[in-house]
């Protein structure tokens, strides 16, 4: 790809203490208002003069931008490809990296790219914002500027969140823990399911029982298989067997992601749990994930979730719908064997969920 590459030299006064490498995908930070009013792409030659303050840093940033930016929705496995590739070919150049993207599939591409990025021992945080960098009242630049800090952040000589992460709103957050919960609001998304890494204020006070620790000389190893023969079927009162029956024939499907109610819980009438039991015996491998933002499946706990136990539907624990349905299309790329895949899903492979979810 003919990749748009931006080097800044941020250092004012002093020599430069570190490096950081910023992926623009797309998405609303990086748009200004032309002239006319209209939203169009950033130039990033130019940030200097919308954040100042970057000066202060003494990095070396560099930027390199999608050939055309992407609006989030129309994110697929390329671009992921594309995302992972650019950091692991980058990889011993920088100290961390810094990923601009749209917030709507944000959450999705963090929880890839934790799968993709096998052995990361550095940086990689995500951010976006909810106005354009041009905007009066925007988050952009609060965003930006703390992402890049955190990118950079060290402890003796050590990175001090090597994974990937989500930072919005002062908080940030496990990439593959994260949901986003608002569309109109500056605290877009959530974790629920697992405390905050960190949370700037005055200074940036981090969770540090929280964050994957670092691992001294790992290695890291970039997966660029993915297979999208996946769906995620949401249960909801009403569905009939006709629907079910249809979405388990779909053509080449291989993956479901079940969203469930509550703990895990689904109707208990035959022709449902049949539909299932049908759909699990001709291969079809099915995690059983929770509607809830802050659930967590237990399969067995209550009696209209035994049967799915029973009929080999596999428990996703407290896995986001995110980072179940990522999970799941690395894994049927990536593993040799159903029994492997089958094993894996259920137990946490990027911190992704709580130890091995019960069967």
């Amino acid at each position: 790809m003919n990749y748009k590459i931006v080097r800044l030299n941020t250092a004012a006064k002093s020599e430069i203490t570190s490096s950081v490498l910023i992926i623009y995908t797309g998405g609303t930070l990086g748009m200004a208002y032309d002239e006319s009013g209209a939203l169009v792409p950033f130039n990033f030659g130019q940030i200097l003069e919308k954040i100042p303050t970057l000066t202060s840093m003494n990095a070396a940033i560099t930027v390199i931008s999608f050939p055309e930016p992407i609006d989030s929705s129309n994110v697929n496995m390329q671009h992921w490809v594309d995302m992972a590739y650019i950091i692991y070919e980058n990889y011993d150049s920088y100290d961390g990296f810094v990923v601009l993207h749209g917030t709507d599939t944000m959450a999705y591409s963090a929880s890839m790219m934790s799968y993709m990025l096998q052995g990361l021992s550095k940086p990689v945080i995500f951010t976006g914002a909810q106005l354009p960098i041009s905007a009066m009242r925007s988050d952009a630049r609060e965003n930006l500027m703390t992402s890049l800090e955190i990118a950079t952040a060290k402890a003796n000589g050590k990175p001090i969140v090597p994974e990937v992460c989500i930072f919005f709103n002062h908080m940030l957050l496990r990439g593959n823990r994260s949901k986003k919960v608002q569309s109109v609001h500056f605290d877009a998304f959530e974790s629920e399911n697992y405390p905050p890494l960190a949370e700037s204020g005055i200074v940036i006070d981090y969770n540090y029982a929280s964050i994957k620790p670092f691992e001294e000389g790992k290695k890291l190893k970039y997966f660029n298989q993915l297979d999208n023969n996946v769906m995620v079927l949401k249960l909801f009162p009403g569905i009939t067997q006709n629907i079910m029956d249809s979405c388990f024939a779909t053509k080449g499907l291989r993956g479901v992601v079940l969203e469930t109610y509550g703990s895990g819980n689904s109707p208990s009438e035959r022709w449902f749990i049949e539909s299932l039991e049908k759909a699990v015996k001709k291969g079809l491998i099915i995690l059983n994930v929770s509607q809830c933002n802050g659930g967590r499946v237990i399969q067995g706990r209550y009696e209209t979730s035994k049967d799915l136990k029973r009929i080999g539907v596999l428990s996703g624990g407290d896995i986001t719908t995110e980072a179940a349905i990522t999970k799941l299309m690395f894994l049927l790329a990536n593993e040799n064997s159903d029994s492997e895949i089958r094993r894996k899903l259920i137990q946490p492979i990027a911190g992704e969920m709580s130890l091995t979810a019960q069967v």
